[in-house]
């Protein structure tokens, strides 16, 4: 698989892009590309170490050296204080459809370009059965 590829379940991105319809913002313009830019798999062939929604996962801030985990979660469910990111917000947008090992560039809305790599994913709902979340 390519290095630079993003990958999404067909079903996370239906749900994501259904979220994105009730928005009217440009904020979230960096997200829409990247579905768009993502290839679709379907729920049985995702890699384990994908990072789909509500996944829970450990990445490192590269420039501050700091490792944090967090679970992208949809809007309704967010909660920073729990460790739970909204898809919508620059973090969660930036890591979705990443795999471990896989950094990116991320514009965060204080205009600072930060790089974030995906180091491990705790928990991932299809990789446990878990198809209703």
């Amino acid at each position: 698989m390519n290095e630079d590829s993003i990958f999404i379940t067909e079903k996370d991105l239906l749900r994501i892009k259904y979220v994105l319809s009730f928005q009217h913002s440009k904020e979230y313009e960096n997200l829409e590309i990247e579905l768009d830019r993502a290839k679709i798999v379907s729920d049985n062939e995702i890699p384990e170490d994908l990072v789909t929604m509500n996944s829970k996962i450990r990445f490192l801030n590269i420039q501050e050296n700091k490792e944090m985990i967090i679970t992208i979660v949809y809007p309704s469910d967010a909660n920073f204080a729990e460790g739970k990111v909204s898809v919508l917000a620059s973090l969660g947008s930036a890591m979705i459809g990443l795999r471990v090992n896989q950094e990116i560039n991320w514009l965060f809305p204080d205009g600072k370009t930060k790089t974030l790599k995906v180091l491990q994913v705790i928990y991932q709902p299809e990789a446990n059965g878990h198809w209703h979340l």
